[in-house]
């Protein structure tokens, strides 16, 4: 089980960018797969990015592509996410998941391992 630390979230103006990271502790990183998920309170939790254990191959959801970017440092022990094109339906705190196994899923439950969360909120 991987432990996640999720930061970079913020404040932006619609069509700002940001930039999310999410570090892992252990010496095992380079084996999970990666995963952005994004929740809105009382709102279903939602698919965003992941990543496999090498970084050579992604996949995201269709509201995302083309503007968020997933990538990953295996020797820093962590993946980031950025987002650029920022619209106020990008609004949500960001979570940071990690699986073993889980690589082509886009249900939050397939991963195992959590991150705390950070906000991120785009004005109009």
């Amino acid at each position: 089980q991987a432990q996640l630390v999720e930061s970079g979230g913020g404040l932006v103006q619609a069509g700002g960018s940001l930039r999310l990271s999410c570090a892992a502790s252990g010496h095992t990183f380079r084996r999970y797969v990666m995963a952005w998920f994004r929740q809105d309170p009382g709102k279903e939790r939602e698919f965003v990015a992941a990543i496999n254990w090498s970084g050579s191959s992604t996949y995201y959801a269709d509201s995302v592509k083309g503007r968020f970017t997933i990538s990953r440092d295996n020797a820093k022990n962590t993946v980031y996410l950025q987002m650029n094109s920022l619209k106020p339906e990008d609004t949500a705190k960001y979570y940071c998941a990690a699986d073993l196994s889980a690589y082509g899923s886009r249900w939050w439950r397939d991963f195992i391992s959590w991150g705390q969360g950070t906000q991120v909120t785009v004005s109009s």
